[in-house]
């Protein structure tokens, strides 16, 4: 009887530490934490072995994602796709008849300085980081063991790039995470034993991940081969959400199957504008904060084809930013690196730009949400609000003298971030009108868009 009674003891005490199940009834209580919808900015890394060849059309002729430099070795193998001729010919003419596997002897990473890495994306303004940890060819930028010799320690650099860029990263206090595929291109178990691949590769390399780094953000690709009972997403989110070095503070994107994108995880995902949503939808009672994903140019990878013309400017980058957060969503703005380990200067530039403008203007995102009572946006709108505490930040992208705003309560007094001068307004019948102060070059407060924070006007 004894025996007995200390049996049942002890399974009750397990259980009781498994605070989510294994199925998505479970799994969508949790609530995400609070950091990454207050982060508003991120940085999201495309780098591998696709850095070395780093190129692919500009055409969209075979639509979305025709463009992107890291699909490389798949468009040497895709004869049903318009642009395939061409990237066999590209192929040919700069590297005979060199196999994509071989391109690790250029994937050397030599000027890869992580702590100058990690100071660039501080000084953007940004709040976490996302790198590609494993892309779709299988190449690992940490030692793991179930890519022996097709990792970035055992070949090329011969260095734990996830990890070293890791340690740079929460040095300087920025949130850090990773992005794993879950498929495989070419890899013979993945190709003829989907089950075994993912019991004795994908789930031991996530885990591994997971242990090893101890990341604040999942974030998962490549879903879309198969419903999410094949990846066994249910059974590894109940791990992780019940990890104890990572449980408080992980989240999780919603690529976790074919039938789980806007339905499940931390965050719903849109990439280059494609299914983004406005923070409205909700799972079982709780809001979901989203991120638009989206690279400088055309391509995540670095693509040498693109030029100037292919890139969004300084200010496009701002307004995009502007009007994603005053949605209520982050950005995840892409960066790819060179093989080598730099960052193309003109990457450099956009986010120094975009770090310029945050520094006036970071009251109106970090930590903000949308505006209950913002009027809907277009592609015309130029006024966009977030609020945050007590206060209402109107956006601008327009210098105007008079701005109008409707539905809000008269504010205890109006700034304009970056700005040391009074800020004229009247109000009446519930109609606020702002009178844009006298400035100058000299002392305009920013660049691309200005910011009244109206402050005690929620009451």
């Amino acid at each position: 009887m004894k025996k007995f009674i200390t049996i049942i003891f002890i399974v009750i005490g397990v259980n009781s530490h498994a605070q989510y199940q294994a199925n998505w009834q479970s799994l969508d209580q949790r609530p995400t934490p609070t950091w990454f919808e207050d982060a508003k900015f991120g940085i999201f890394i495309h780098w591998g072995l696709y850095s070395v060849p780093s190129w692919a059309t500009k055409s969209n002729a075979d639509g979305f994602g025709s463009g992107y430099a890291e699909w490389y070795w798949q468009r040497l193998f895709a004869p049903n796709l318009k642009i395939h001729p061409e990237f066999l010919a590209f192929h040919k003419k700069n590297f005979g008849d060199k196999n994509y596997q071989d391109f690790v002897q250029d994937f050397k990473a030599e000027l890869f300085q992580p702590d100058d890495w990690a100071n660039i994306f501080e000084q953007a303004g940004a709040k976490y980081v996302v790198l590609t940890s494993k892309h779709h060819e299988g190449f690992t930028l940490w030692p793991s063991k179930e890519s022996w010799n097709w990792n970035a320690v055992d070949v090329g650099p011969h260095r734990d790039l996830a990890g070293d860029l890791m340690k740079s990263v929460r040095a300087k206090n920025l949130k850090m995470g990773y992005y794993y595929s879950l498929y495989e291109w070419y890899n013979p178990v993945y190709k003829n034993d989907v089950n075994q691949y993912v019991s004795e590769r994908m789930l031991p390399q996530m885990k591994d991940l997971v242990t090893r780094y101890q990341p604040d953000i999942l974030w998962t690709d490549g879903e879309w081969d198969y419903p999410a009972k094949t990846w066994k997403s249910e059974e590894f989110l109940a791990w992780l959400y019940n990890n104890p070095a990572v449980k408080n503070n992980i989240v999780v994107n919603d690529r976790w199957g074919n039938d789980t994108k806007s339905k499940h995880g931390s965050f719903y995902t849109s990439e280059y504008g494609h299914g983004g949503n406005d923070n409205t939808e909700t799972t079982n009672g709780f809001q979901k904060p989203w991120e638009e994903c989206r690279g400088m140019g055309e391509s995540f990878g670095y693509n040498r084809n693109e030029n100037l013309d292919s890139y969004q400017t300084g200010e496009a980058l701002v307004h995009q930013l502007i009007d994603i957060v005053a949605k209520g969503g982050n950005l995840l703005l892409n960066i790819g690196p060179a093989a080598d380990g730099t960052i193309p200067v003109i990457m450099q530039e956009r986010l120094h730009e975009i770090g310029t403008w945050l520094k006036v203007n970071s009251n109106a995102i970090y930590g903000s949400r949308k505006w209950h009572n913002s009027p809907a946006l277009t592609k015309e709108s130029t006024l966009y609000f977030t609020q945050k505490d007590k206060n209402i930040y109107a956006i601008t992208r327009h210098w105007d003298e008079v701005i109008t705003i409707q539905n809000v309560n008269k504010p205890l007094k109006i700034n304009l971030l970056g700005y040391k001068g009074d800020v004229k307004f009247t109000h009446k019948n519930n109609t606020l009108t702002i009178i844009a102060p006298s400035v100058n070059p000299s002392n305009i407060p920013c660049q691309y868009a200005w910011t009244y924070e109206i402050v005690d006007a929620l009451k």
